[in-house]
C-alpha cells in the first residue's frame, strides 16, 4: 500500500474520519497546538489553521502539508472583531465547491493565550490596567469571540476544546495574571457548555502540565521547576505532547460524548497532590 493509500485509509476509518475542524495559537513546532494538530490528523480530521503573526503564517506554510489533505490557512486576530467575525465564513465557504450543502464545522481547538512579559515579572499587584485588559480579551474573551464567529456553522455534534493550566486554582510563581485569566477561561468554558449543550456542542477544558513550549523559554529556573513537578508527581514524570495530544483526542472525538463543562488535568496527578513525602509536617 502507497502512503496516499495508507493516507486515505485513515481518513476513511480514524476516529476523526469525516470530521473538519480548526485549531488556533499553533506558533511552531512546540506549539501544544501543533501536536494535538498532527494526533487529529492522524486520525482522519480535515484541519483549519490560524495564525496571527507573519512568522507563525510562514512556519504553517511549510509544516502542514506533513498533515496530509489539504489544511486551510488563514489570518485572524482574536482582538479584531471584524477578523473574528470572517473567520467562521472564511473556513467554512473554503471546502463549499461542489457541496450540496454548507459544509459545517466539528471541531474547535482554542490554544490562544497572551501576557506581556514585563507585567508578569512584576507580580499581580503591579499589573497595569491595560496589560490586565490585554491579557484578558487574548486569552478569555478570545473564546467567546471565536464561539461567536463559529457557532453558526458548527455541526450538531460538535466539540469545542480549550488549554488552562493549573495557575488558574492554585498560585503558581510567575504566572500571576495569567492564572487569573485562566481562571476566567475555566469559568467561561462552563457558562458555554451550559449555553451550547442544548445544541448538541460540547465545551471542555484541558489543563496540561508543564511542557518545554516557546511560552516557557526565558522563565527563571523553568528546568529545575520541571524537574521537581516530575519528582513530586504520582506518575513520577514529566508529561509530553503525546499525552496532551491523546486526551485532546478523546475530548474532540465521541468517545466522550457526554462530557461537557469539564476540566481534564493532564499532569501526571500533579494537582491532586497536597503534601509530599517528607514536608514538614507529613507523617
Amino acid at each position: 500500500m502507497t502512503t496516499a493509500e495508507q493516507t486515505a485509509a485513515v481518513r476513511s476509518t480514524g476516529l476523526l474520519a469525516g470530521r473538519r475542524g480548526l485549531v488556533l495559537g499553533v506558533v511552531n513546532q512546540r506549539s501544544i497546538a501543533w501536536g494535538i494538530a498532527e494526533r487529529l490528523a492522524a486520525e482522519g480530521a480535515e484541519l483549519g489553521f490560524t495564525y496571527r503573526s507573519r512568522s507563525a503564517g510562514l512556519w504553517l506554510e511549510r509544516a502542514t502539508p506533513r498533515l496530509g489533505g489539504d489544511p486551510w490557512l488563514g489570518r485572524c486576530d482574536v482582538t479584531d472583531d471584524a477578523e473574528l467575525a470572517g473567520l467562521g465564513t472564511d473556513f467554512a465557504r473554503s471546502a463549499a465547491a461542489g457541496a450540496d450543502s454548507a459544509p459545517k464545522i466539528d471541531f474547535i481547538v482554542h490554544a490562544v493565550a497572551h501576557g506581556n512579559r514585563e507585567e508578569l515579572a512584576g507580580g499581580l499587584a503591579a499589573t497595569s490596567r491595560k496589560g490586565f485588559t490585554e491579557c484578558m480579551e487574548s486569552s478569555v474573551y478570545s473564546l467567546i469571540g471565536v464561539v461567536q464567529a463559529l457557532r453558526p456553522h458548527l455541526s450538531e455534534r460538535a466539540s469545542i476544546l480549550t488549554l488552562s493550566y493549573l495557575g488558574s486554582e492554585r498560585v503558581c510563581h510567575g504566572y500571576n495574571v495569567l492564572g487569573v485569566a485562566k481562571a476566567a477561561l475555566e469559568s467561561s468554558a462552563r457558562y458555554l457548555a451550559a449555553e451550547l449543550g442544548p445544541h448538541g456542542t460540547r465545551v471542555n477544558v484541558l489543563s496540561a502540565g508543564p511542557m518545554r513550549t516557546l511560552a516557557t523559554f526565558g522563565l527563571p529556573n523553568f528546568s529545575a521547576s520541571l524537574a521537581q513537578r516530575a519528582e513530586r508527581s504520582p506518575l513520577g514524570r514529566s508529561i509530553n505532547t503525546a499525552d496532551v495530544a491523546g486526551t485532546a483526542l478523546y475530548l474532540l472525538s465521541d468517545l466522550s460524548s457526554g462530557v461537557t463543562g469539564e476540566t481534564v488535568y493532564v499532569d501526571a496527578g500533579y494537582h491532586i497532590m497536597g503534601t509530599w513525602p517528607g514536608d514538614p509536617g507529613d507523617e
